[in-house]
Parts: C-alpha cells; sequence; structure tokens
C-alpha cells in the first residue's frame, strides 16, 4: 500500500510536469520585443514619479500656505 510520503511525491511531481508542460506553450518575446517592452515600462515608470512629485510638492506648498493664515 502506497504510503502518504510515497503519494504526497507523486501529486508534486504531477504538478512540476504540468508546469514545465505549460511553460513550453508561452511564446516569449524576442531581443526587440523585450527592449521595447522594458522601454515602454520605465517610462511610464518615470512619468508616474514625476507627477506624483509634482502633486506631492503642490499639496506641500498648498499645506504650508493654509497653516500660515
Amino acid at each position: 500500500m502506497a504510503t502518504q510520503a510515497d503519494v504526497q511525491k507523486k501529486k508534486n511531481g504531477g504538478f512540476f510536469k504540468g508546469v514545465k508542460a505549460e511553460l513550453k506553450k508561452v511564446t516569449w518575446p524576442n531581443r526587440q520585443e523585450l527592449l521595447s517592452y522594458t522601454t515602454v515600462v520605465l517610462v511610464l515608470c518615470g512619468l508616474m514619479t514625476a507627477g506624483i512629485w509634482v502633486a506631492d510638492s503642490i499639496f506641500h506648498n498648498l499645506f504650508k500656505i493654509i497653516m500660515k493664515i
């Protein structure tokens, strides 16, 4: 009779075989696509950072003006 450990090993083995099979189905980007996507992500991160910095500066200055009153 199969022990608990044997059953667990079979479950894990089946899981990893399934993962490997699914990863073979993935269409991976080529180098040009990867660089393009990375550039888009970095530019958008920079724009969001700049936007948040500007909004923070505006609110900070407004708060300072309100606190002087």
